[in-house]
């Protein structure tokens, strides 16, 4: 376990992302965060584009299950529902906490497991600190200005990320 903002693997979108590459990797339980990972803030429904790499995986033996950072938490179930996933809100994300409670509850082990999301400072640290393969994802849509100057700062470990795909 490391406290390390460098991402192992980065990919541009989730649906990149594809099963064979994981089970090589012996990676049977992806975690997933929501917001511009999954779907794009205020966005209600995945696009069929999602959903259809979501059964893809789950087709091919990966579990998925969603952690998110929202306070929104009938957001975080609305989409779990969509997936025939279990969520976590209010994730607490760069804790390791929620990584290691869903790791629990799906009864999975660090070395089989990984986190996937948008944002190095919580997605990237959470995943490393609990000791699971970080996979780091571009934003889908970059509209706030906060999140704007977030992601600007994260450039340098983007690129430290030498596993790019």
């Amino acid at each position: 376990m490391s406290f390390s903002p460098i991402p192992k693997y980065s990919f541009r979108d989730v649906t990149d992302i594809e099963p064979g590459f994981l089970k090589k990797l012996g990676i049977k339980f992806l975690m997933l965060d929501l917001d511009n990972t999954l779907a794009a803030y205020g966005q209600t429904k995945l696009t069929d584009e999602v959903s259809q790499w979501a059964a893809d995986m789950k087709d091919s033996g990966i579990e998925l299950y969603i952690i998110s950072n929202t306070h929104r938490k009938e957001r975080v179930a609305s989409f779990a529902q969509q997936l025939g996933v279990e969520a976590i809100s209010v994730a607490g994300k760069p804790s390791p906490k929620s990584v290691l409670a869903a790791m629990i509850s799906a009864n999975r082990e660090a070395h089989e497991s990984a986190l996937a999301g948008d944002q190095i400072f919580t997605d990237t640290l959470a995943a490393n600190s609990a000791g699971v393969l970080s996979i780091l994802l571009r934003p889908i849509k970059c509209k706030n200005p906060i999140y704007a100057i977030r992601y600007m700062l994260e450039i340098p470990f983007r690129l430290a990320c030498k596993n790019r795909k």
